[in-house]
């Protein structure tokens, strides 16, 4: 194929695949936890650290995995109560979009800068980076493994976890670290603005057409490779942006699960 002839969308394919992944796995247990609208957050607290990063002269995302990893646990524990819940992380949303912008003003690189946190930049990764992002997505993977059964026991029924004496406060900790270095591997393809696309829908459509850990993460993984090498071949074949492309084949996969389940209950 014509596109592979170019070594940055070779990188970037490659990029794109472990990001890929990672986001399938992981947001199939965002969707199961109820944590979609935290990884929104996380998104825009990534935002916040990347642009500190600029600011102090340390890569975006050695910034985005600080703010993100550090806040985590703090809005982490918001979420587990309901009273004020959505109010608190609305808040904490709006304060770090505000930090973001003037960590950039106050910084002296150019507006191009927010425009990659903002929407990524897939196409202009480097050999560096690409071998960062595999490392970090590698460990993703590592401690799914490793937490595969416990995890799963308390993301589809959590009160029947806590009676078998599992420890879910370690777990949710757990698993709240991988979100917020997802949202961090993820930020840099979609961008911070749309990284919970990757980390919520195809997990969302998932659970419409099975119903097994396994074929959801199964479908989940499917879906997010789909988008981004559908997305990466038509930016290239199109020059238009990924993340549209990206967003738009989500989206359209998401509505066609649903109408497929409500088909299913009508027949």
């Amino acid at each position: 194929m014509k596109m592979f002839a170019y070594e940055f969308m070779r990188e970037a394919f490659i990029a794109s695949t472990f990001i890929a992944i990672t986001a399938g796995l992981v947001g199939v247990f965002v969707v199961s936890r109820n944590m979609s609208f935290l990884s929104h957050t996380l998104s825009e607290i990534g935002f916040a650290g990347a642009s500190f990063g600029i600011l102090i002269g340390i890569s975006p995302l050695a910034g985005m995995i600080l703010f993100t990893l550090i806040s985590s646990i703090a809005v982490g524990s918001l979420s587990t109560e309901s009273s004020r819940r959505e109010a608190s992380i609305s808040a904490i949303s709006s304060l770090f979009i505000g930090l973001g912008i003037l960590f950039l003003s106050l910084s002296s690189e150019s507006s191009s800068y927010a425009t990659n946190i903002l929407f990524g930049s897939i196409v202009g990764i480097s050999s560096k980076e690409v071998n960062q992002l595999m490392i970090l997505a590698l460990f993703v993977i590592f401690v799914f493994i490793i937490f595969y059964k416990p995890l799963s026991f308390d993301s589809f029924d959590h009160i029947g976890a806590r009676a078998a004496g599992l420890k879910t406060r370690l777990l949710s900790i757990a698993f709240l670290v991988t979100l917020a270095l997802s949202v961090s591997i993820g930020a840099q393809i979609v961008g911070s603005l749309l990284v919970f696309v990757l980390l919520t829908l195809p997990g969302a459509t998932a659970k419409y057409l099975v119903h097994s850990v396994p074929k959801l993460i199964m479908v989940s993984v499917g879906l997010s490779l789909a988008g981004v090498w559908l997305g990466l071949y038509l930016a290239f074949v199109t020059n238009w942006p990924v993340t549209f492309f990206i967003s738009a084949f989500e989206v359209i996969a998401y509505f066609l699960g649903l109408s497929y389940k409500n088909w299913k209950l009508n027949h």
